[in-house]
C-alpha cells in the first residue's frame, strides 16, 4: 500500500464519528504530529498515541491498529525530514480561515498543534519564552483558543492581519524547527534576519 492511500484511510479512520469526543481528527492529527516533531522535548509513541485519541480506538483487528498507528508515526518522521531540508513545511490545508473561521481546516490544525505545545508546554518555553511566544503566535491566534483574552480579541477584529499571520505559519515553523533542533551557532543569525 501506497503511503498516499495509507493516509486516505488514516483520515477516513480519525475523520469517523465513532472515535472519542476529545479525539483529533485528520487536520488536527496533522497539527499535533507537527508540533510533536518541532518539540523540544521528545514525547514517547505510547503518549503520542494516547493524548491524540483520548482512549484507545475500538480498532476492528490488530492489523487496523497496526495500519492505523504505523501510519500516524511515519507521518510524524516525514514532517520532521521535511522540517529538517531547506524548504517550508507544505500544510495538508488552505493557509487561511475563510468565511467561517470556526469550521476551517486551518482552524483544525493548529488547534491540534496547540493541544502538541500544551503537552511539554514548559520545554517549549523554558529557555527563551519571548521568542517561542513571538513564533508562535499566528498559529495561536489561527487556532481561536485565546480568542478570550484581550490582546488576542484586539487581533481577530484585524481579518486583513489574521490572514497574513495564517500565510506565515510555514515560515515560522521552520523557524521553531532551527530554533529546538539547529546547532546554536546556526540557529540566532538566521532566525534574525528572517525575523527582520
Amino acid at each position: 500500500m501506497s503511503f498516499s492511500d495509507q493516509l486516505q484511510h488514516l483520515q477516513a479512520f480519525l475523520d469517523a464519528d465513532d472515535l472519542h469526543d476529545e479525539a483529533l481528527d485528520y487536520m488536527a492529527a496533522c497539527g499535533y504530529l507537527t508540533a510533536l516533531a518541532i518539540s523540544p522535548e521528545v514525547v514517547e509513541d505510547a503518549e503520542l498515541l494516547a493524548e491524540l485519541f483520548a482512549e484507545t480506538p475500538d480498532y476492528q483487528d490488530a492489523e487496523q491498529q497496526a495500519l492505523i498507528e504505523g501510519t500516524l508515526l511515519e507521518l510524524k518522521a516525514r514532517i520532521a525530514r521535511e522540517l529538517a531540508s531547506d524548504e517550508d513545511l507544505e500544510l495538508p490545508c488552505e493557509l487561511t480561515l475563510g468565511d467561517e473561521p470556526d469550521y476551517s481546516d486551518l482552524r483544525s490544525w493548529c488547534i491540534g498543534f496547540m493541544e502538541g505545545v500544551f503537552l511539554r508546554e514548559e520545554a517549549w518555553f523554558s529557555n527563551d519564552e519571548e521568542l517561542v511566544s513571538e513564533l508562535l503566535l499566528p498559529i495561536m491566534v489561527a487556532s481561536g483558543l485565546f480568542a478570550d483574552q484581550p490582546e488576542f480579541a484586539e487581533i481577530h477584529e484585524d481579518e486583513d492581519m489574521v490572514e497574513d499571520m495564517a500565510e506565515h505559519i510555514p515560515q515560522v515553523l521552520t523557524q521553531l524547527f532551527l530554533l529546538f533542533n539547529a546547532p546554536e551557532e546556526k540557529q540566532k543569525p538566521a532566525l534574525i534576519t528572517k525575523r527582520r
